[in-house]
């Protein structure tokens, strides 16, 4: 009798099928069908139809304004981000913790609505300042358009210069001082210190920071749609938007979001690439064997000064939008002033409990962000675990699969899935909560398996071993011994879901229907609409949310830690 294998859950060839399988049907097919649709035309190969469609006028103006948005934000962010990052590392500046956490804000502020605010406050004819301006102090016209490339880039930078100020203040901590010393000692005058030693000592940092800016800049919705598109200024995302949303899915229409979508895939592959390269080279060796506590730049009689530039930039970053939005979001009537008798709860009142859409909205944000958390989260146990602990062929394929996603824009993760499953392959989830479902867990397989990886890093095998070695399966091994372990993990890959999916809009924005509408989405088509005061009133009470989870998150992280 020849004895056969049993081939249960806790094979490891099975569990690597399945999350091959589950990568696959989730991140590779969509993206693929990308690709498929933009250079197949007909069954044949066509390069020509992607050449025509990228020398349209339109398309020719969005790949432009996409470079020079990104780039100006590069920047300005670059520049912002390594100026704050010095004050708070390596000067006496008062409070550097406080404003360390500070410079840390913009990240769990949603930067459409950022961009919605400075709408109200920096529009030529209906903003607050210029109004004040004109109406008050006699100007002729409006001091900033806020509908210009000046404006996006300045409120992109706004929210997206901590991708470098996180990076660098880092690196400035860990960087060993003997050298900035020994150049002191020497006669070296700060500038020179500064120029010559510690910029190309911490350049690899800034370079990274950069480099994600750009990134993520590039693939931005939300800003260049809430203040370009009125003045016709279109970027990558917000053309793929509009050719989407008003053209009536024409196959014209599609072809030519396909391309712009393989556009943004090829310039995030080249822009990781190029991190890549800059950190893997090595040139710079910050961290020594032996290292001491930097020595700290007295700033003397420009302590307080640059104590208050640096709280007048975050008043002016951060408070002000976030009053804004609130203030508006009780106005009686946009457009008018201020005043007590101009304010009202009515809005409020009415978005939270009268009016289905946004309670429709908000319901479904939360019903998706908790969906797409609990289902990432163990999705991505499963797959971090064969990654990790298992030793199949094929793994390193597995682990860049899912961490694909995290390097593709959301608007193109969104529109694979509008492909995939419109109903050409027997399914049709368009128009419906699962597609959204979907795309989120596609976007955001990368943070669970980078959270639940790390966890399973410091399980030792022995344990497993052990537990099957005392008859347990591989099940069991999991459930009773694996799991509870990377618990922490699993919690924190929860929570790094939620609360992303919570505020998102790029890629929900083009898969919404007319009863799947999430917070981002009901945001800005309130604003489309003309209904401000309604989309100020519902952006507070997201802010309130994402806020009040952010805390409750941060407490509870530190509370398990502290335990």
């Amino acid at each position: 009798m020849i004895a056969t294998k049993r081939f249960n859950f806790g094979t490891p060839e099975l569990l690597f099928t399945l999350s091959v399988a589950v990568l696959l049907i989730v991140v590779v097919f969509p993206m693929l069908l990308i690709f498929f649709n933009a250079f197949w035309v007909d069954g044949h190969f066509n390069v020509t139809d992607v050449l025509r469609v990228l020398q349209r006028q339109e398309t020719y103006q969005a790949l432009g304004n996409s470079l020079v948005l990104s780039g100006g934000v590069t920047v300005t962010g670059t520049l912002v981000g390594t100026l704050f990052a010095w004050l708070v590392t390596r000067t006496d500046l008062p409070f550097k913790k406080t404003m360390k956490l500070l410079f840390l804000v913009p990240f769990m502020l949603p930067a459409f609505i950022g961009a919605l605010a400075w709408k109200m406050l920096l529009s030529p004819r209906a903003g607050y300042i210029n109004r004040f301006f004109m109406d008050y102090l006699g100007f002729d016209s409006p001091i900033f358009n806020i509908y210009s490339y000046a404006g996006i880039i300045l409120v992109e930078t706004m929210y997206l210069f901590p991708f470098v100020f996180i990076q660098v203040s880092g690196a400035l901590e860990r960087m060993d001082p003997t050298l900035e010393e020994s150049a002191r000692i020497s006669g070296a005058d700060l500038f020179t210190i500064t120029r010559k030693i510690t910029i190309p000592l911490v350049m690899p940092s800034i370079l990274s920071g950069a480099l994600l800016i750009m990134l993520y800049s590039m693939a931005h919705f939300g800003t260049v749609a809430v203040l370009g598109i009125e003045t016709g200024i279109y970027n990558i995302p917000t053309l793929i938007y509009e050719k989407i949303h008003q053209s009536a899915g024409s196959f014209d229409s599609i072809r030519t979001a396909t391309v712009l979508a393989t556009v943004l895939v090829i310039t995030a592959a080249a822009i990781l690439w190029l991190q890549n390269r800059i950190l893997s080279k090595g040139r710079y060796q910050i961290i020594a064997g032996k290292s001491f506590r930097p020595s700290e730049l007295k700033l003397r009689g420009l302590r307080i000064p640059i104590l208050i530039f640096c709280l007048a930039y975050i008043a002016l970053t951060i408070v002000l939008p976030t009053v804004t939005i609130f203030m508006v979001g009780g106005l009686k009537t946009y457009g008018l002033p201020f005043a007590l008798e101009n304010m009202t709860w009515a809005n409020y009142s009415h978005i939270l409990f009268e009016w289905d859409l946004t309670r429709d909205s908000i319901w479904n944000s939360i019903s998706l962000g908790l969906a797409s958390a609990l289902v990432t989260m163990f999705a991505g146990v499963i797959i971090s675990y064969v990654i990790v602990k298992m030793k199949v062929r094929g793994k390193g394929l597995l682990e860049f699969l899912g961490m694909l996603p995290f390097s593709v824009p959301g608007s193109v993760i969104a529109l694979g899935v509008i492909l995939a499953w419109s109903g050409k392959f027997g399914v049709s989830l368009y128009n419906t909560v699962w597609i959204i479902l979907i795309a989120y867990i596609a976007r955001y397989m990368a943070f669970s398996l980078k959270a639940n990886s790390a966890a399973l890093e410091q399980v030792h095998d022995s344990l497993v071993e052990a537990a099957r070695a005392s008859g347990a399966t591989m099940a069991q091994a999991l459930r009773d011994v694996v799991i509870p372990l990377v618990r922490p993990g699993m919690v924190a890959a929860f929570f790094l879901i939620f609360l992303p999916a919570l505020r998102e809009l790029t890629v929900s924005v083009l898969l919404y229907g007319p009863t799947t509408r999430t917070i981002g989405v009901a945001i800005y088509t309130l604003n489309e609409d003309g209904e401000t005061v309604y989309s100020a009133a519902l952006a507070g009470i997201a802010l309130i949310i994402i806020v009040t989870g952010e805390v409750l998150i941060k407490r509870l992280v530190t509370g398990k830690n502290a335990a």
